[in-house]
């Protein structure tokens, strides 16, 4: 099969405007194309598609589809390449439409960015199937042409970073437990000779103090585990590295505090931010970014039983403050403080946690953007020009005191898990309270609770499990990488 790009007119309607790979293919077939075009009714619409079957021996299903305006640029109300994101979306549409052909192999124009192309290819083919006995079929995109090449197999190597991330999401909690999360990922980076995996248990995290971590131990049969992933890309080892940090509950029944049952399965994917940020580590790998990068990622259930944590229980953090648990399903935050506190001690050039930590940022943003909670300027305005460019958007969220207050008033500890006006600015207290644990000049923290799934929101990404924002965090590093460069 063959998926080519044509774009809409803002003048002359009547006439098809072909990408350089639409055209070439029209002359190949003495204009047939666009003839076809023409007496089929009006121009294509973005998104929408045609095919044509029997045009030329070598590709017996044509699927055009359309385009958009060319050279949009960026949106500055949408905040995102739109060139880019029409790209991604038609070519995600036209892919499956060879796959609903059961075709198994399909040529993808180019349209100008290859590497946007080979995105909405992979991303939009992508689908959890694992344990279904009836599969869809699988088809294999591959570039038309060999102009892009490079920014093709760029391309495909982002997607697969995300596909990685959703893949592990979306897998149920009895396959991906702690201990299986790990081994996963270090199976997938046990090619690369500057990558260390260490799977930590819980002895060592007793012996590290990170008491909030190992508070978790005796509430389930899966014991937690600490990972810690060294990818060593920089010239120097000793550089300072950027460090990601992502929450890891591969189950969050909400524990004593105990979550509706009405949609609780969607609670595997609680490891989102780990998987996102792991994801990206394994795509840095991939890409061979030239920095250092420091991937922590705290992973274990939250699960009621005779040994659960109880409501009013106090733990003490790494850094010696003690924390008021109020509510047992406000578990992240108590993970990230320690992993935190830990990640001090690489002396990062920057640190970034991803969560999905609290449903109030669901209700702030819905699945729109990735809110982000900084005390940089400098990390917020990579992070922001990094997801211009991926389409899968930040936005910036306040760090004010007056969050602070709320999460300080404590009767029994230093601090209380969740805010004391309760739901009240609920991803602004969460924030506030991790920033208790961050003493770096750069940190930010990604609330991803919104962005965790998708329903029909992004085009190019089927129902489930999103994978946000792995390919932004891929972006960010590799923005910081060629800063380091120069």
């Amino acid at each position: 099969g063959l998926v080519l790009g044509v774009y809409s007119g803002e003048k002359d309607e009547g006439a098809a405007q072909f990408t350089n790979a639409g055209d070439a293919f029209d002359r190949l077939v003495s204009g047939k194309l666009r003839e076809l075009l023409s007496v089929c009714g009006p121009p294509l619409k973005k998104g929408k598609t045609r095919i044509f079957h029997g045009l030329h021996q070598d590709f017996p299903s044509v699927v055009v589809v359309g385009l958009g305006k060319k050279n949009a640029g960026v949106n500055d109300q949408e905040n995102w390449n739109e060139d880019k994101e029409n790209i991604r979306a038609a070519i995600a549409v036209g892919c499956r439409q060879i796959q609903d052909l059961e075709i198994p192999c399909v040529e993808v124009d180019p349209c100008g960015d290859a590497q946007a192309a080979a995105e909405g290819a992979v991303l939009g083919l992508h689908e959890y199937n694992e344990l279904k006995q009836k599969k869809k079929p699988v088809v294999t995109p591959q570039l038309h042409g060999s102009a892009e090449s490079e920014a093709w197999q760029k391309g495909v190597t982002y997607a697969e970073g995300q596909n990685l991330a959703r893949y592990l999401m979306e897998a149920p909690a009895n396959y991906i437990t702690p201990i299986k999360f790990a081994e996963h990922i270090e199976q997938k980076l046990r090619s690369f000779s500057n990558v260390k995996v260490h799977i930590r248990g819980s002895l060592w995290q007793e012996v590290k103090s990170l008491y909030a971590c190992h508070y978790w131990l005796y509430q389930t049969p899966e014991p937690p585990i600490f990972l810690e992933i060294h990818y060593l890309g920089g010239a120097n080892t000793n550089d300072s590295p950027l460090v990601f940090v992502g929450k890891g509950v591969t189950f969050d029944s909400g524990g004593i505090s105990l979550k509706p049952s009405s949609g609780m399965d969607a609670m595997r994917a609680d490891m989102g931010g780990a998987a996102t940020v792991c994801s990206a580590i394994v795509t840095a790998a991939a890409l061979n970014l030239p920095l250092n990068i420091i991937g922590l990622a705290p992973l274990c259930e939250n699960m009621p039983s005779g040994k659960a944590n109880k409501p009013g229980d106090v733990v003490r953090a790494k850094n010696g403050k003690t924390i008021q648990v109020d509510n047992t399903d406000a578990e992240g935050r108590l993970l990230l403080a320690d992993a935190l506190c830990y990640a001090h001690n690489f002396n990062a050039r920057a640190i970034v946690n991803a969560a999905t930590l609290t449903g109030a940022m669901d209700v702030a943003l819905g699945s729109a953007a990735t809110g982000v909670f900084t005390n940089s300027s400098w990390l917020w305005t990579h992070l922001y020009e990094a997801s211009i460019l991926t389409g899968d958007r930040v936005w910036r969220m306040p760090l004010f005191e007056h969050y602070t207050k709320q999460v300080t008033d404590c009767p029994l500890a230093d601090l209380s898990n969740i805010g004391k006006y309760s739901r009240a600015g609920g991803a602004c207290t969460a924030a506030a309270f991790l920033k208790e644990f961050v003493t770096a000049a750069h940190w930010a923290h990604l609330d991803i609770a919104g962005v965790m799934s998708n329903k029909d929101e992004v085009p190019y990404l089927r129902k489930g499990m999103a994978g946000r924002p792995t390919r932004t965090l891929v972006e960010f590093a590799a923005r910081l990488s060629q800063d380091s460069h120069n």
